[in-house]
Parts: C-alpha cells; structure tokens; sequence
C-alpha cells in the first residue's frame, strides 16, 4: 500500500516539477506529509523515484530542487558498423517474452501465473538459503551435489530395468536451459553444421542455433512426433549428428511422442551415430498423461537431456540441468564453466529445497488439475466465440493451444489488430525453422485469467474476420 502511495505522491510532484523552473525548491518532508496525509517514509519513496528520475537533486540540509533540463544531441553510432563488419543477424524480440500490462488479456506468454507455482515453498526456501552458507560459498562448476543427484534419480526412477541408470556425474547444472542449449550446440553441434529440428519448434531453439552459427534443417512434425524415417533421411543426407526435439508437450503444438516415436527415432539416431538433444521443458506439466523421458531407455549417451524447473518452480529460479554421458558431458561442461562459471548456489539451494519438500507432490496435483481446467476453458471459450480458430489437437499437457487460422490470414495485421483491443497474442511465425506451413497462433492458457477467455475469443473472432474482408 505504500508503494502504492508513493507513486500517487510521485507522479503528483512529476507534474509540478515539470511547469516549474530549473532550481526551483520543492516543499519540505513535512510540508508534503501534511498535504498529502502520508508518512514521511511514503514522501520519501516518491522523492527517491524522482531523484532515480533525474527530475530532482537532494541537497542533504538544504532541501530538494528541480534540476536544469538538459537537451542531449543524438549519439551517432555509425562507426560501429565498420567496427563489427556484420556477419551476425540481430536477435529478434520474441512476441512470447514481452512484458504485459495490467490493463491486457496475455494469450501471448508462455509462463505460468504465478498463483500456479508453490510460491510459499520458493519464498521460505530462498530465505533459508540466503541464511546460510549458500550465500557466500562458490559451488562447483557442474552444480551442488545435492541437487545433481536430485536430477539423476528422478531420471534414474523412470529407467527400466536392463538399462542402466544415469549418476549424479552425468549432470551440470545450468542457469536455466536456454544457456544449456547453447552449450549443447556449440559443444556437440558447432558453427556452421547442420541441427535437425521438428517444425514447428521452440523458438528459443531457433535463436540459440542463430547466435551459434548453427545451420537448422527441419522435419514435419505432427501430434505424435516426427515420422522416424524423415528423421533418418534428414541426417543422411545433410550429415547432421544431432536431432533436437521435445518429445513431451513440445512448445508450441503440445505435441507427446507415443511410445513407438520414441523407440523408433531413438533407433533412428543409434544407427546414424548421432544425439537426440531431449528437451524435456514441460515434465511437470501433464494434464492427462505423464511424461517418461526418451532418455530412460538410453545408456549409451545418444540422449542429451535438458530438464528444467523454470515453469513449475518459480520463473525467479533460472535452474536446469544437462544430463550427458561420456565425452559429451565433459564438453558441456566446459563449455558452461567456459560461459557461466558456476550457477549461484542460492538458487541451487533453494531450488533443491523446494524439489525435495514433501509438499511438492501435493502442488504437482494441484498444478494439473488448475492446468486441465484452464485448458479445458479457453478450448470452450474459442469453439462458442471464435469459429474460425481451429484448435486441430487438445494437448495433453504443457500450457499452450496450437490454433491455425483460415488461409490467407495476414498474421501480422492480425496480431497488431488484437493488441489494440488489448489482446497479446504471439504469431505462429516465430516457431517455424523455415517457411510457416499456415498461418497460426500458440494461445497460452496457463497466464491470464481464466475468466477473460470468452471476451478474448471474441476479440480474435471479431479480428479473424476483419483481417479477412480486408
């Protein structure tokens, strides 16, 4: 609530301050309590704000003035373009990471709201961990042994017998698996060599191959995964050694492999001598099915495994891991000592903390039901307002619909339509490796609430059909 008045107090002085002339005296802490029944705590935030502004200076004794406004020239940066010499594209601003406001339906986003994450679990464990030695130790590079372990019993107990289990060495932590996938590529990968990629992918998965120097060659990929032998043609005949995928809830179509999938592109890359990089973002995820990594039925290293707690723990705890065998690990490793150094051992602690607690099981429940609700709500929600949105597949986990739109949808228009009605929607566009196959949209359902589903299918409606007749 202070916060609160402080930015009523602060935007208040903001425009006195900007009618009033350079040097001006702004009233005194008590002048300012008395006038706005504040306290001289909630007075001082404000002047802070306007001080961090550049609006103010405080002269401790004297009292706050208005500071003289300076006229700034434009800076001319052209002679950086002699001094980088191209040779790298600009990373795009992806549609699915912009910061919504409060005043907006966020389809676009692929995070969860935070009501759907075990806040009191995170906030307990990070306080725990910041007491401790946590806050001043350096961790080994490959990350707390603890948590390590954690890792490689949970993919250990989903290992059938006759295969032999992953071990605490088989894993780095890394600061969250988008820096892992770039170790991955640039450790077992390397600029300038092919990456075969389902399409549509992550398209975090495209920008990481981009600033590698990755060069991607894409397969079609449906609700049960790739075609296994479009998978071995691509590697044939491009010499590619590394086949990234998500075989569970793949973002953005919500894809799951079924059981043959799996085996049989696991025999796929076996036989070509190559990785399947498992990009296991949405373990946790599960609405009607629950996920049993391909990297279970692997032991002799052809599966690299990134496994994140990003989306179930806490979008404030950037910690994942790499689970490797052989050879591979090692390269991943340096190249993540090479990169990050170490993971702070204040997340890693508190992460662990909140992954071993015995209420974690409960939240996971918890988590999928909220997930199954909210999904079954905005399928309702687009199939009753918005008949032009197809939804071809009700993923089985994950936080986001596939829709595609009717042929000819200009998705741009579309996209910047709905943002004016106050609608975030992320085009389909930035998941595809190549040429879109259609125009689409991944929904997210995990993010706004649920209750501004109907409202928002009939804003997409009623923009479906005006980019149409346009």
């Amino acid at each position: 609530m202070a916060d609160d008045s402080s930015g009523r107090i602060a935007a208040d002085l903001r425009s006195w301050v900007r009618s009033a002339a350079p040097g001006a005296r702004l009233p005194s802490t008590r002048e300012l309590v008395a006038r706005h029944h504040a306290s001289p705590v909630t007075v001082q935030g404000a002047l802070r704000a306007l001080v961090a502004e550049g609006l103010v200076e405080s002269r401790p004794g004297v009292g706050t003035f208005v500071r003289p406004r300076v006229v700034t020239r434009p800076v001319d940066y052209g002679w950086q373009t002699a001094a980088l010499r191209g040779g790298r594209e600009p990373a795009p601003g992806p549609g699915p990471l912009r910061v919504a406001g409060a005043d907006v339906v966020a389809l676009h986003s692929g995070y969860p709201d935070p009501d759907l994450l075990p806040q009191r679990l995170v906030r307990a464990a990070l306080a725990r961990a910041s007491r401790g030695e946590a806050s001043v130790a350096r961790p080994p590079a490959a990350g707390l042994s603890g948590l390590r372990t954690w890792f490689a019993q949970e993919l250990a107990a989903a290992t059938p017998v006759g295969v032999a289990p992953v071990t605490a060495r088989d894993v780095v932590v890394v600061p969250g698996t988008q820096s892992g996938l770039g170790s991955v590529l640039r450790a077992l990968v390397g600029q300038g060599r092919p990456l075969v990629v389902e399409s549509p992918t992550y398209w975090g998965a495209i920008l990481a191959a981009r600033q590698t120097g990755v060069r991607l060659v894409p397969v079609p990929s449906g609700p049960d995964g790739p075609d296994p032998e479009q998978v071995a043609r691509a590697l044939a005949e491009t010499g590619a050694r590394a086949f990234y995928a998500q075989p569970t809830y793949a973002n953005p179509t919500g894809a799951q492999w079924s059981p043959a999938t799996a085996r049989a592109v696991l025999d796929v890359v076996r036989e070509a001598g190559a990785f399947l990089v498992e990009d296991d973002w949405a373990h946790d995820l599960g609405i009607t099915t629950t996920p049993t990594p391909v990297a279970a039925h692997d032991d002799a290293g052809h599966v690299v495994h990134l496994r994140s707690l990003t989306k179930s723990v806490s979008t404030a705890l950037r910690v994942g891991a790499v689970v490797a065998r052989g050879p591979a690990r090692d390269r991943v490793a340096a190249d993540q000592a090479a990169e990050s150094m170490y993971v702070s051992a204040v997340l890693q602690s508190a992460a662990l903390e909140v992954v071993s607690h015995p209420g974690r099981a409960r939240h996971l429940r918890q988590l999928r039901e909220q997930l199954r609700s909210r999904r079954d709500l905005l399928v309702s929600a687009l199939a009753e307002h918005a008949p032009h949105v197809h939804v071809p597949h009700v993923p089985a986990g994950g936080l986001a619909l596939w829709a595609r739109l009717p042929d000819g949808t200009e998705l741009r228009r579309l996209v910047e339509r709905c943002e004016r009605d106050g609608l975030l929607l992320a085009g389909g566009d930035e998941w595809f490796p190549a040429e879109p196959a259609g125009p689409f949209l991944r929904l997210g359902f995990a993010g706004p609430d649920p209750a501004s589903f109907p409202a928002a299918a009939r804003t997409l409606e009623a923009a479906v059909v005006e980019v149409g007749q346009g």
